[in-house]
């Protein structure tokens, strides 16, 4: 591992440009497809082309020249480098020597070329077959309690592999299927059907063209979804303001250079994104929001009173929506001072976003983890509801509710069937279509899943891609009880720590990526995903296989499949891998009224949009109507009180050179970090009130009362603009301090955006230990 020159100081340029471009290019040259990969990205997110396996923002019916980003196109150079890692890595390298690497450099290594069993004795990775690893599997499987099984998706997976590994848990018999939504946006399906009745954004890219205002809450634009910068930058030249409310100033959501403009790369011409930007506490949304609807209601009380034309959309309200009157009253209620306090705004700054809101006719709210990912993360998604509920703001154009999901098809793998809950899944039809009777209690979600392998309680895991122990809470304590799991059977691309740290029994399955060619039986197969806007596209691979050894992910779930299940000729394994297109055809089947004529229509340009009722205003809500949900506070997280000055609030962040637990590189261009990811951002009050200089070196420990010792060492501290009482560390280098119980009410979202820490100075002498 080659030694990194660390460096800290302030980015003055905007989001995109010169810089995203330049960022790419050594990406592609570190990957050695420089020219190739550049041809490559030509066809992404086109149709007839491959589907971004990074995050799931839409697909448009006419797309741009290059549509892609900076980190879509890391993410395709990482799929398609031309490293690999060949089988004598694995003679030379042991797991124990392998866990002292970084993330970074163990994917850097390249593509996994070969299927391979756990060699305990001898602490390696060693070949084996296709067959008897799926003979093998199979056999332990069998001998299991299936209760006691996990089967994990990563949210990268297509909805033909998610469908046929959804149908393999439930054919051998449990619902034990969590996935990575259930780490970050669990409370948006929870939320959302209870205020009105979808579990998904209501939102199109067409209202975008027509919005007349846009607000975003916890969403960092330049670096989870960049080509949403184009409908935004789009947005606001044509006026629509754009009010944002997040603790950190983050450039996405400030200043943009068009890539795709010629004119603004050769002059260096930005444009302002953001007209309003509010800073406000860790974990002050609820509070905001509410400043911000109690202004609306007291306006429009007043106006009401002097008989001049209403701030709220009193027809909408009284048609469409139950609970109004004790949610007005909740809100006029509140005392300013409170709400100050909680949100960490000035009241003028509420009543600002209120007044711009108000005067729209149409408004869109769009929101991340910054929402989900505390512990009233539930409540925090409700209360934006309310706020777009008061002006009628959900099932007209330019209107709607956008949460803004990661992987690539997190929201489709749901669609099919990955999921914990039986009740989101038709078990009477699939009963009926392959005759059997499916499992129809409650499954384990991730947290419960973590908690079942820690009390030792789980037999088996099996990892359908993503690195599971680096992107769940209580690292340390999760990686000490892994090693007890009999079985474990990770599907993979590349290397990563989880493959480090195994079960009894284990196996390191490598398979195809979505870019790459998938030839079967019947000839070159397209996969579909879904994206965030809930409209499904096919994805072509486009480059050769990295090895002919290698299997897709429907041929590896179905050869575990087969190897574990008694024989079901109504389950036509063997047929689902030959043509994928069967696959999508057994999917119309369980799902007539979302995938209608699915393989007609799998080519459309732009995708085709699922049905989703509350576009049209149709409340599949207990009240038949969509729901003001009053919150039980203006707390969002905090255990500990705000004036106690020795305890500070954590948010854990992505750079932009990562996604998710993939870490592309060490340069975090848009805070100025380079080199480094072991970093602490303070507020130069705070960290001059502990005594801390820009380049110290500390360590964060939890604040927590179960006598569980959560550390994480070896930090730099970083002067940054962030609010007082709040301090900003990477994910997944900070889990470690995130306990598996700080989690959302009602979704078990880990609240990894509000942490309670402790800081403490250390010598470099101790940071290096």
């Amino acid at each position: 591992m080659t030694k990194r020159n660390v460096s800290t100081k302030p980015y003055s340029g905007p989001a995109g440009g010169w810089g995203s471009f330049r960022s790419v290019e050594t990406r592609l040259l570190r990957e050695e497809r420089i020219a190739t990969g550049n041809a490559v990205l030509l066809r992404q997110n086109k149709p007839g082309g491959y589907s971004c396996v990074s995050c799931s923002w839409a697909k448009p019916r006419e797309p741009h020249p290059f549509e892609y980003c900076e980190n879509g196109a890391k993410a395709t150079a990482w799929e398609i480098t031309r490293k690999r890692v060949p089988l004598e890595f694995f003679e030379q390298h042991s797991l124990t020597e392998l866990l002292t690497w970084s993330d970074h450099d163990l994917e850097a290594i390249g593509r996994l070329l070969h299927p391979m069993k756990l060699d305990r004795a001898r602490d390696r990775w060693v070949p084996v077959s296709w067959e008897d690893a799926f003979r093998e599997i199979g056999a332990e499987l069998r001998g299991m309690d299936p209760k006691r099984t996990v089967f994990y998706a990563s949210g990268r997976a297509s909805l033909e592999t998610s469908y046929m590994y959804g149908l393999f848990a439930r054919l051998y018999g449990h619902n034990n299927l969590p996935d990575s939504s259930n780490m970050c946006h669990e409370s948006t399906s929870v939320a959302l059907p209870q205020a009105i009745g979808s579990p998904v954004g209501t939102v199109e890219l067409d209202d975008f063209r027509v919005t007349e205002c846009i607000l975003s809450f916890g969403q960092n634009v330049g670096t989870n979804s960049p080509r949403m910068l184009h409908p935004l930058q789009e947005a606001a030249k044509r006026g629509v303001p754009i009010i944002t409310f997040n603790p950190l100033k983050e450039r996405g959501w400030e200043r943009f250079t068009n890539p795709q403009s010629p004119t603004e790369m050769l002059t260096g011409k930005e444009t302002r994104i953001s007209s309003q930007y509010h800073q406000l506490r860790a974990g002050g949304d609820i509070a905001a929001i509410a400043g911000m609807c109690k202004a609306l209601i007291e306006a429009d009380d007043t106006a009401m009173a002097a008989g001049r034309a209403p701030l709220l959309d009193h027809a909408f309200i009284q048609q469409h929506t139950h609970g109004f009157d004790s949610f007005a009253a909740w809100c006029r209620d509140q005392d300013w001072a409170q709400l100050e306090r909680w949100s960490g705004l000035k009241r003028q700054e509420m009543l600002d976003a209120a007044s711009v809101y108000g005067a729209a006719k149409s408004a869109m709210g769009i929101y991340g983890m910054g929402l989900t990912q505390h512990k009233k993360g539930v409540e925090n998604v409700r209360m934006l509801m309310n706020l777009l509920l008061l002006r009628g703001n959900i099932g007209k154009p330019g209107a709607g509710v956008l949460p803004v999901r990661g992987h690539s098809n997190v929201q489709g793998q749901r669609t099919v069937g990955i999921t914990e809950k039986p009740e989101l899944v038709p078990m009477d039809g699939l009963a009926e279509q392959y005759g059997f009777e499916p499992p129809r209690d409650t499954g384990m979600n991730t947290v419960e899943a973590c908690e079942a392998i820690i009390d030792g309680r789980i037999q088996a895991f099996l990892g359908l891609g993503g690195n599971f122990l680096r992107a769940v809470p209580e690292t340390e304590r999760m990686e000490a009880a892994w090693p007890g799991i009999r079985l474990t059977v990770q599907v993979a691309t590349k290397l990563n720590r989880n493959h480090l740290i195994n079960g009894q029994v284990a196996y390191l399955l490598p398979c195809l990526g979505r870019i790459e060619i998938d030839a079967q039986a019947s000839g070159e197969q397209v996969v579909t995903c879904e994206d965030t806007m809930t409209h499904i596209h096919a994805s072509r691979g486009m480059v050769p296989p990295a090895s002919p050894d290698l299997l897709s992910e429907p041929a590896i779930v179905a050869g575990i499949a087969k190897a574990t299940l008694p024989p079901n000729p109504r389950v036509p394994w063997d047929e689902w891998v030959a043509d994928y297109a069967r696959v999508r055809d057994a999917i119309e089947t369980s799902y007539p009224s979302q995938f209608k004529d699915f393989n007609t229509r799998v080519h459309q340009p732009g995708g085709f949009a699922r049905p989703l009722p509350a576009r049209q205003r149709d409340w599949k809500t207990e009240t038949g109507k969509a729901n003001f949900l009053v919150p039980a506070g203006l707390r969002t997280d905090l255990e500990t009180d705000l004036d106690d000055p020795e305890i500070l609030q954590l948010i854990t962040l992505r750079s932009n050179d990562q996604f998710n637990t993939t870490i592309y590189g060490y340069e975090d261009r848009f805070r100025g970090i380079s080199g480094t990811r072991e970093v602490v951002l303070m507020n130069r009050e705070d960290a001059a009130r502990f005594g801390l200089r820009d380049g110290d070196m500390v360590a964060l420990s939890t604040v927590a009362e179960d006598n569980i010792r959560r550390e994480v060492h070896g930090l730099r501290v970083v002067h940054y603009d962030i609010p007082r009482g709040a301090i900003g560390g990477y994910y997944p280098e900070c889990n470690p301090l995130i306990p598996l119980w700080h989690h959302a009410e009602g979704s078990k979202v880990p609240a990894a955006k509000s942490v309670p820490v402790r800081v403490r100075k250390e010598s470099v002498a101790m940071a290096a230990e």
